[in-house]
């Protein structure tokens, strides 16, 4: 058993190298394969819908780690059945957290999103005792690629945040997208179909069975209605196409340029909730409205596009025609679906967002870019640094420095990013589809704890509260 085990280990060593080389991307070759987490004792919270991280768990297992996962509703276990799961008030789940971290011995926390409430709590408790938290997210750069980051994501993220750090901190050799000679990213098919499907099983399961869990608190509302947005969504995305065929012409033609585009977000996105102050999607759309009115030339456009991700959700465009309506600039206002953003950013003059990724995708096509949130990429020199109302007029002189976002992409590339795809499979040799494994846990001391107790028995009529643990 012992050498059928160390040569099934060889043989996914010897895999994840390939992969690793194939990917070439800066600091991940040398050691960033799946062999890295052999021996460690990973814990996974929640993670995005469907069976990632059941996959991740598989492929985590195969290099030889030890990973328990735990559960907070039906939807969880839908697609990870064998995890453990906790039923107590959302109070107790730190300090059962804190004994667990130390009766499991555990090396390293990876989780999903790192605003839900669940994960800020958690987050808390593994810093104060040296636990390394893996955060995942969707890609900072799309397609072909997903977050992952070692204490946090997004406005939590630990890339650097000046020029000087920034240059600094870049890893050596080519710029991206690849050194010389390796393989490129390997595409990923389009996904959202599939994530449509899970996303509905994932809420219908977590809202036909919420009794079960009546402490339980969703960083959204989690209830079975949640299911009919994507229906709604499926059926709104083509009737909206056909619409507004018209107007990509018009904006990408000859005559294009004059029109500021401002990509929305998804309306309970954690990225508006927790860093930014414009008032929600609605808030910032009346606000950016009534600066572009008051303050942007006569002869220019504004393009509010809506996020595909929330069509099913929100329809923003009564509040658009409003807001122009009401400041005298109707006939200036367009309100877009679902035309390719990537296309459009090659024809504005600029990009107002809150703190979406796009605006990466605006530095990266040399669009002058202007965030009113919170966003690890608002640097001096790529980001517009002054007020909205002056960036109307000052936005042609705005563009990114060419040299600095190319050293940017080359550490997000480096740093951040892994190929695939949550959805779907880009590596057939891997259970998750990764073209290559998270970067190698850091290191930290041993868990602490003091007079904690071990871990509770399983048997309900023994277990101390918070009895929350359920095999």
């Amino acid at each position: 058993m012992m050498e059928r085990r160390r040569t099934v280990r060889e043989g996914s060593e010897s895999r994840d190298a390939r992969l690793a080389a194939s990917a070439g991307w800066h600091g991940r070759a040398a050691d960033g394969g799946w062999a890295s987490f052999a021996g460690k004792r990973i814990l996974l919270l929640q993670g995005p819908v469907g069976p990632f991280f059941s996959r991740l768990a598989r492929d985590l297992r195969r290099a030889g780690a030890q990973v328990r996962k735990v559960n907070f509703h039906a939807g969880d276990q839908m697609f990870f059945p064998d995890g453990h799961t906790w039923r107590g008030p959302m109070a107790e789940w730190p300090a059962w957290l804190e004994r667990h971290l130390a009766a499991w011995q555990i090396d390293c926390v990876m989780l999903f999103g790192d605003c839900r409430p669940v994960h800020q709590a958690a987050r808390t408790v593994c810093q104060r005792h040296g636990v390394p938290v893996g955060v995942f997210e969707e890609g900072y750069l799309r397609p072909n690629h997903v977050t992952f980051e070692w204490g946090g994501v997004n406005a939590n993220s630990t890339l650097p945040r000046d020029a000087q750090a920034l240059v600094g901190a870049t890893p050596a050799g080519p710029s991206w997208p690849r050194p010389e000679g390796a393989a490129p990213a390997v595409p990923v098919p389009p996904t959202f179909w599939r994530m449509a499907l899970w996303a509905m099983l994932y809420f219908a399961a977590g809202a036909l069975f919420a009794w079960r869990f009546p402490h339980y608190v969703h960083h959204r509302p989690l209830e079975l209605v949640q299911a009919l947005p994507w229906l709604r969504s499926a059926w709104r995305k083509p009737l909206r196409a056909r619409a507004q065929r018209a107007l990509l012409p018009r904006l990408t033609g000859a005559e294009s340029g004059g029109w500021f585009l401002v990509p929305l977000q998804v309306h309970n996105d954690s990225q508006v909730l927790h860093h930014a102050d414009t008032g929600g999607v609605a808030g910032f759309i009346a606000s950016t409205i009534a600066s572009f009115a008051r303050h942007a030339p006569p002869d220019c456009l504004l393009v509010i596009k809506h996020h595909p991700m929330d069509r099913g959700y929100r329809d923003y465009r009564a509040l658009v025609a409003s807001e122009a309506g009401r400041h005298g600039c109707a006939e200036r206002v367009l309100c877009l679906h679902d035309q390719p953003t990537l296309l459009l950013l090659q024809h504005c003059r600029g990009v107002i967002t809150i703190n979406s990724t796009v605006g990466l995708s605006a530095l990266g096509a040399g669009r002058a870019t202007k965030t009113m949130g919170k966003a690890f990429y608002d640097i001096p020199g790529l980001t517009y640094q002054g007020p909205l109302h002056r960036f109307w007029h000052e936005a042609p002189q705005a563009r990114p420095d060419r040299a600095l976002w190319l050293t940017l992409e080359r550490t997000i590339m480096a740093e951040a990013l892994l190929n695939g795809s949550f959805y779907r499979r880009a590596a057939p040799g891997s259970a998750t589809g990764l073209t290559t494994a998270p970067p190698p846990v850091p290191q930290h001391g041993p868990v602490s704890l003091g007079a904690w107790p071990p871990v509770p028995p399983t048997d309900s009529s023994t277990a101390p509260q918070p009895a929350a643990l359920v095999a």
